[in-house]
């Protein structure tokens, strides 16, 4: 699931953040580069309405989103403050909308096609009242709730939160829900620290500095199968977040680009093998070579039949790209459609 829209540009102050703000992009023109993927493929990502939103969010949250010092504060662009919220919402606002819409969408399609790829996504730091991190919609959130409330069947979600930093938006939004496991594998010496939200947390696995593959994928396939053999859930959403990779400014963990690939393939094996559906997002990373990583990593998902050609060419998935491209209306709508 992707739109061009994704990509945030906008007189250079992207590059003010160490987000690569373009790397949605970037993952989609080396899928395509390696034929994994044709436009007449991609599913296109539709923006979040406001009636999606708030499904999770609150409305003094989403009005506060109309303060540009408020969204500066959210993507820690402190230039953002002196902007007309109007460019903000177009330039800054309307890619993480649409890419919440995406996220949301994916849900749905990993439900009925066993797995589904937001290339975008994964604002694990955003809860109903809360932007921080770089997150302003809670797109977990938001596409766990759309799965309960009009998937029949879903009842059970398990997340799986590898991304580097601790998800504590998701983790403040399911706390004390039974119906949802997290489990959250993080540096504990970085942001956010948020010791209120880790009590939402089924299955804690905290890392140190420097962490390196063989302990950390030592540690991903004990604790994914050990959350899964505890709770079979009817979703699994994992955040794989490439900001664990070496070198990453504000990670601290010391993956090496072949421990990502790997990471991944333990993660979707373990879905696999339990016949339970999953939906990934590709959350934080901060260095230009990411995006090449998460493409080789779909790639290696697809040479380990973990997903592909067999899973997207059923009967009717090219009529649902076209309903889902080219109908009108929002994500939520989408949702319920397809």
């Amino acid at each position: 699931v992707y739109h061009p829209g994704y990509n945030i540009t906008f007189m250079g102050l992207e590059k003010l953040h160490p987000f690569d703000s373009g790397k949605w992009g970037k993952v989609i023109r080396f899928l395509k580069e390696e034929q994994f993927i044709t436009d007449e493929n991609i599913v296109e990502a539709r923006e979040a309405s406001e009636e999606d939103l708030l499904v999770v969010h609150t409305k003094r949250y989403l009005c506060s989103l109309k303060w540009s010092f408020v969204v500066a504060t959210i993507t820690e662009i402190p230039l953002l403050v002196i902007l007309p919220n109007c460019l903000v919402q177009q330039k800054v606002l309307r890619p993480l909308r649409t890419q919440t819409g995406g996220t949301i969408m994916a849900g749905k399609l990993a439900v009925e096609r066993g797995w589904a790829i937001n290339v975008g996504g994964g604002f694990h730091h955003c809860s109903g009242d809360k932007g921080g991190g770089f997150c302003a919609y809670a797109d977990i959130t938001l596409a766990i709730k759309f799965l309960f409330e009009r998937v029949e069947g879903i009842s059970r979600a398990t997340i799986i939160d590898l991304d580097a930093h601790q998800g504590n938006g998701h983790e403040r939004d399911f706390l004390g829900d039974t119906r949802v496991f997290i489990m959250d594998m993080y540096n504990h010496n970085i942001y956010p620290g948020d010791e209120y939200a880790k009590r939402a947390i089924k299955r804690k696995v905290e890392l140190d500095w420097g962490t390196e593959d063989s302990e950390y994928l030592q540690k991903v396939e004990l604790h994914s199968e050990g959350a899964l053999n505890e709770v079979r859930p009817d979703i699994i959403v994992y955040n794989a977040g490439t900001d664990i990779l070496d070198g990453d400014p504000l990670g601290g963990l010391s993956i090496s680009p072949q421990g990502i690939v790997k990471r991944d393939e333990i993660v979707f094996r373990a879905a696999k093998q339990r016949g339970i559906p999953i939906l990934m997002v590709t959350s934080g990373g901060y260095q230009k070579k990411t995006a090449r990583i998460i493409a080789d990593s779909i790639l290696n998902l697809r040479q380990q039949g973990l997903i592909g050609a067999k899973a997207t060419e059923r009967e009717g998935l090219s009529q649902l790209v076209t309903h889902l491209t080219q109908s009108s209306g929002s994500a939520g709508s989408a949702h319920t459609a397809v």
